[in-house]
């Protein structure tokens, strides 16, 4: 019988997704984080979308700056919409100035089709620009001159320098719902970071990249296992669902409240702890937080937690 391709962490970790948009809120929260004991901070990323939203790895840079200890991630960059050189040195330098502390997570999007036609990149082609594109990444982090010819991109030999701090780069964590994000995670990633998804979907979901990841032969692979959870903590767990489904039906413009039951992370801090419980069962390793509060109200609820959320496992 092959080995399991997927190497998990032994412990449990914790982060939480940056709300905040204003400069001093960002500083201030990106601090908090840090200073409450988290493990990362995380952005969202768009180039247009139904609400506003700061461009993501500008917005890494400026939470870098304002910590020293907390990894920072993006959860998840649209990767088809930009050209990979240009993401392969702009992730090169986010890296060297955090001090190697950069998680790319990945994506292709396409919920919102208008910010793709923005781009001049053809909605129908961001699944196979971003499998070509996290080739390219790897060939550029190498700090070597290389070239690239493919179907999407072609380019003669450059060099990206400095190159990541990080061996190999920044990891790549790959994001998705469906089968073919599932085999770009198993085929080409370091990790996978879900989204809406249950407990049970997320075990289904580890059992696909990991027969994917056999197929490619990959063998044993330091393997992230991300768990993204939009959150709301309150005593009264119909107020915490109304207020989800309300304030993600305004992010992505379409009803959400049957999602918002299934997927959200929503009540008293020990229901949430027994979810966050399933997921680690079911393979997660690191939960991130996405708060649909205050984010003041959400770290003070959310900080006595996290050494029972470490124990989970």
């Amino acid at each position: 019988m092959a080995p399991d391709p997927l190497v998990l962490r032994d412990q449990i970790e914790c982060g939480v997704v940056m709300m905040a948009q204003e400069r001093e809120q960002v500083l201030s929260t990106a601090r908090r984080v840090e200073e409450l004991g988290f493990d990362s901070i995380w952005v969202g990323d768009h180039v247009s979308f139904h609400v506003p939203i700061l461009e993501s790895l500008t917005l890494l840079s400026f939470v870098a700056a304002a910590t020293e200890r907390v990894r920072i991630g993006t959860g998840v960059y649209l990767l088809p919409l930009r050209h990979p050189a240009t993401t392969a040195k702009v992730t090169a330098s986010l890296d060297v100035l955090s001090g190697g502390r950069l998680d790319l997570g990945v994506g292709v999007g396409g919920e919102f089709p208008p910010e793709f036609e923005a781009c001049g990149v053809p909605v129908n082609q961001r699944g196979s620009r971003a499998n070509e594109a996290i080739e390219v990444l790897r060939k550029l982090w190498s700090g070597e001159k290389v070239g690239h010819e493919g179907k999407n991109f072609s380019f003669g030999p450059v060099a990206i320098a400095p190159k990541p701090l990080q061996s190999g780069g920044p990891p790549i964590i790959v994001g998705g719902r469906k089968t073919p994000a599932f085999r770009r995670a198993g085929r080409l990633g370091d990790g996978y970071i879900s989204h809406m998804c249950s407990a049970e979907m997320y075990a289904q979901n580890l059992d696909a990249i990991r027969g994917h990841a056999l197929d490619a032969r990959r063998g044993e692979i330091p393997f992230r296992t991300d768990a993204f959870l939009f959150t709301i903590l309150d005593d009264d767990y119909d107020a915490a669902l109304a207020r989800a489904a309300s304030t993600l039906q305004m992010i992505y413009n379409r009803p959400f409240e049957d999602a918002a039951r299934k997927y959200c992370l929503l009540g008293r801090p020990e229901d949430c702890l027994e979810q966050l419980a399933s997921f680690a069962r079911s393979g997660a390793r690191r939960f991130v937080l996405s708060p649909l509060m205050a984010p003041d109200d959400f770290l003070e609820r959310s900080a006595p937690m996290l050494s029972e959320i470490r124990g989970v496992l």
